[in-house]
């Protein structure tokens, strides 16, 4: 009973958030409902079981992604005004892929009960029951049959960053910079000048 009552507040809280990321006309507003969506989706995955899934949405969205998705929303200036000026203008094509993503979600349903796939069969695991839990499950899974394709993921995200770092960054022809191999390999000639200035006079620079 507590289960039902806990899956029926969760699922409420996380379509009305949902649906505010959305309705929210102040961007902030919409990346801390899209913040809330996550926590209470986390709820819902440790309900089932899934706490892998649910650590993962934590760690991974609301505490890396969505924080950054903050800090641009606050950091930088964007004209929100010119940005709704499109709303109507691009609505139809909005409206066109929403009622695609729906009919997809129809059609699914439908291929889930024509098959007659049971909930017994939807929650039982892929690994043997023998193993603790399932981010143990998933781990010998990703870590042993996938782990070719887990480092090639980890290598197009490191391509990723390190692009990101290229195309912001700006130089400048009025900003000093240290060169530190030019430092290193210069001379002593080019470090060092002897100097003999005369009693009472200083040294011209």
């Amino acid at each position: 009973m507590l289960i039902s009552a806990a899956f029926y507040i969760l699922s409420a809280i996380a379509i009305i958030s949902a649906l505010m990321v959305v309705a929210a006309k102040n961007p902030v507003h919409s990346v801390l409902f899209l913040v809330l969506t996550f926590f209470t989706t986390a709820g819902l995955f440790v309900l089932i079981g899934a706490e892998y899934l649910a650590m993962l949405l934590v760690v991974v969205y609301v505490g890396a992604v969505m924080v950054l998705f903050l800090f641009v929303v606050m950091m930088l200036d964007i004209d929100f005004v010119e940005l709704k000026q499109g709303f109507t203008r691009y609505l139809p094509l909005g409206a066109g892929v929403a009622i695609t993503l729906f009919a997809m979600f129809i059609l699914v349903s439908n291929t889930r009960i024509a098959v007659n796939i049971g909930a017994g069969d939807l929650a039982s695991p892929t690994p043997s029951t023998d193993i603790a839990n399932n981010a143990e499950a998933i781990g010998k899974i990703l870590y042993t049959d996938y782990i070719l394709f887990f480092q090639l993921a980890g290598l197009v995200l490191f391509v990723a960053m390190i692009g990101a770092i290229v195309l912001t960054l700006r130089h400048r022809d009025n900003v000093k910079r240290q060169n530190v191999t030019k430092q290193v390999g210069r001379p002593r000639a080019e470090g060092v000048e002897l100097m003999d200035p005369k009693s009472g006079e200083g040294v011209a620079l």
